[in-house]
This record gives C-alpha cells, structure tokens and sequence, in this order.
C-alpha cells in the first residue's frame, strides 16, 4: 500500500481547516541564472550559509512530488521562498492525488521526481529494497535530523542501516477529546491513569450520561479507528518493545498480551453502558461516520471521544471552540503501566531524495532544518504539526498543535508510529478493518476476531 487511506482521508478533512497561507515578502537579492550575481547571506531570517555548501545551484530547478494538494499546498510553496532567495534555485512543487500510483511509474520510467514527501515508512523501505531508487541522505541532512529530532524518528527514515530520508509533518493520534466546561460543571477531573478513565467512566454512567462516543465508518477505510485504539492501548499497556515485536510479526497478531489489549479497548467500545452517547448502541460505531463521531461532546451527549490531534478541524467546523478551559479540548491518553509511563502513537511524512543533484541535496536539508519547520509553522493555519525540536511551539496557532508538538518533542514520551500502516497491507489495511468492524458491528468474539487478522499475515 503506497499511501493509506487512512492518511489520504485525513488530509481530505483536515484541508477545509487550513487557513489562508501567510503572504511572505522575499528579501533576498539571488540571481535567476546559474553562475550570475552574489547570493545573500540571509533571507526572511533564515541563515543561507548551509545551502552555499552544495555550490552554485543557482538557476537549477528542483522537483517536489507529493500527495498533498490544494488548499494544502501553498503553505509548503510559501515556505520554499526563503530556500529559492538563498540559493537562487526554483522548486516546481508537484501535487498529486495520484501520487501512490504514478510515484512508481514515473521512477521506472526513469522520470522520478527529485524529492518526494513519503507518507510512511513502509513505503519508503519498500522503495529502498526493491526500487533501489533512493539516494541516502547527504551528511547535512543527516547531522539535522541528530539535532532535531528523536532517535525513533530517525529509524524510520533509516533502511538496513543506511540514512535516507528526514522526518517532515508529523500528527499526534493518542489523545481524548472532551469538553472541559462539561468536566467543570459535573466535577469531573481528567484521568491520568487508565484505571482512572475507567472510575470516571463509571461515575459518568452512575449520573445518568454516557461516557464515550466513537465512529469508524471511513468509505474503503472503514475500522482504522478502531485499530489505532487497539494500537494505543498495546503500546500503552505492553510498551514499545512488544508493539515493535507484533510489528515485525516477531509475536502472532493473536497473542494473548494482544487478546488482553483488545480486552481493554473492549472495555470501554463494547460496553453499553459507555457508548455510544447521542448516536445509538455499540453496532453504531460501525455505521457513524468517524467525521462525526466525536461532535456528541459538543451537544452534550458524551463525555469523552478518542481521535488525533487532526480531529480538532470538525469540532470548529461544527462551532466548538478549542480552548483548555473551553468547549473542547482533548488530554493525552492516559498511563497503563507505570513502568513505560506517557507513551505516543502517531503518524507522519519523510523526504525522499529520487536523485542525488546538489540542488536536491541542498533541498533536502533546509527541509530537515529548524529554519523551515519554522517557516512552515508561519505559513500554515491550524492542524500542521512537527516533531522537529527546533520549532517555536508558541507560534503555532492551535493550542491543540501546541499540545501535539509538546508531546512530540518530550523525550520521555515514548513514540512510536502507527502500526497499521508498518505491516503489511493484506493486515494493516486490509483484515484487520475489516475484522474490528465486524467485531462492533456484530458483537463477534475477541478471538476468532484476531485469528482472522492473523490467518490473514502473509507467509512470504
């Protein structure tokens, strides 16, 4: 599976959130032809010097292919402006809702692109192993990515060893959303251990409301929903080294540590006493769509709602205002084990050199550079957040963002990238949907549930 449709249905929703990009004013003074006129030393406070390593570029045009299209795509060119005034090189931005198909065919064609934004890391080592169209990362690029970011991200842009693509965009999927007048008005607190979301559950049921609401209906990608909570409580209650072993199939997808993960998640989903609040019973969650599975909150009708951090586009564009004392905001999923404590599941996008020209590597680093983290943070609206470290957290415009980016950039916050989208697409995509929707739509059994999901593991 080139591109989820997990990832592509997000950015079809998160788009009508995007505000309109900031207008930048170069002030540069670059030549638009090779060889001709000094370059500046900055530009819009970006220090050029990084880029004056990979020589004279200026002139020379650099191809960014990607699946992220309008509105979404003028904040990426916006923030291409400072890179062009330094270097005197132009970026022809190439964006694509084809992108998953035609990637392929355009590298065998021999008419790849010089960078492409890579939206999991699958792909990228299925691009690296059986393309061989990856150029590593030039040394630049790399002593960014050491500066910046985590350790973790790093691996997932790293293959058999070798350094290849830097981290970009990131979202942040374990939170729960809630509404904290609500909390205030019943004397609710926000958990902070799992066993602790389960009293307050309770006391919620006992006051007569109903806790949680949820949907999974996703057209194609019907039940990712379902399986990022499955996700979120494996890494959280078993920790990163056995959700990193059902990764790699190092331990079956039936496992019993992965039955009593599921057991938990069932806890709450299949309770109906807890969902599903302003929506129906538990088989609703098959059929609401995940758009709308959250909105509840705003009327009333739930308590608690658990999505990610891009989520927080269809409480504005329902009149829910976002705040931390306000109408609505969300908490970190909470503790399972005090032994890996905080622990975070996400998602995000890699930049992939297709050719190794020095204009391409010297885009590829301003990309991994706190300068355009930055810069991108300034073009941008709500519900664009990175994992870079190097960015101010205080300019993002959502305090939602602000709480993702301060989760992200925690180094005692364990993450760990969404697992669906690592395996196989015959399982990720395919029979564990489709297994965990039958598993609320029909109330089938925790077991036969994950041995479908297991059966269905390639065996080659």
């Amino acid at each position: 599976m080139l591109h989820s449709a997990k990832t592509r249905r997000r950015s079809a929703f998160v788009a009508g959130g995007i505000g309109v990009a900031l207008a930048l004013t170069a002030c540069g003074g670059g030549s638009d032809e090779a060889g001709g006129g000094e370059l500046p030393a900055t530009s819009e406070g970006i220090d050029c010097a990084p880029y004056q390593e990979f020589g004279d570029i200026a002139g020379e045009e650099v191809t960014f292919y990607t699946s992220i299209v309008a509105p979404e795509d003028q904040p990426y060119v916006d923030s291409f402006v400072p890179f062009e005034e330094c270097t005197g090189a132009t970026v022809n931005y190439e964006g694509s809702r084809e992108f998953e198909a035609q990637l392929p065919v355009r590298i065998e064609s021999g008419s790849a692109p010089d960078l492409a934004i890579i939206p999991q890391p699958g792909l990228l080592q299925r691009l690296v192993r059986d393309s061989d169209a990856v150029f590593p990362a030039p040394d630049q690029t790399e002593a960014n990515v050491d500066e910046f970011w985590s350790e973790a991200w790093k691996e997932y842009g790293t293959v058999d060893g070798e350094f290849y693509a830097a981290p970009l965009g990131a979202n942040l999927k374990s939170f729960v959303w809630y509404s904290p007048t609500a909390f205030e008005e019943a004397g609710y607190e926000v958990p902070e251990t799992f066993e602790d979301m389960i009293a307050l559950s309770e006391t919620i049921v006992a006051d007569g409301g109903v806790p949680w609401c949820a949907g999974a209906a996703s057209g194609d990608a019907t039940g990712w929903v379902l399986t990022d909570w499955l996700e979120d409580v494996v890494l959280h209650k078993l920790g990163p080294d056995v959700y990193d072993q059902w990764i790699a199939h190092e331990i079956p997808f039936n496992d019993p540590q992965i039955a009593e993960a599921l057991a938990d998640v069932g806890s709450i989903l299949k309770n109906p006493e807890f969902v599903n609040g302003g929506l129906g019973d538990v088989s609703t969650i098959a059929t609401t769509e995940f758009v709308d599975g959250g909105l509840p909150i705003l009327d009333g009708n739930c308590f608690m709602h658990r999505q990610a951090s891009f989520y927080q586009v269809n409480f504005e564009e329902a009149g829910g205002e976002i705040a931390e004392d306000g109408q609505i905001f969300a908490f970190p999923f909470p503790v399972m084990n005090e032994e890996i404590g905080n622990a975070s599941l996400g998602g995000g996008e890699f930049v992939a050199a297709l050719t190794d020209r020095p204009a391409t590597q010297a885009l590829q680093t301003y990309l991994s550079s706190a300068d355009w983290a930055n810069k991108k943070v300034e073009t941008s609206g709500p519900g664009w957040v990175t994992a870079n470290n190097g960015i101010d957290a205080s300019a993002l415009q959502s305090p939602i963002d602000q709480l993702a980016a301060e989760q992200l950039a925690d180094a005692e916050v364990t993450f760990r990238f969404d697992a669906s989208d690592l395996m196989p697409a015959a399982v990720g995509a395919g029979a564990e949907w489709r297994e965990l929707t039958e598993w609320v739509a029909t109330d089938k059994d925790d077991q036969a549930v994950l041995d479908a999901v297991e059966a269905a593991w390639p065996t080659s």
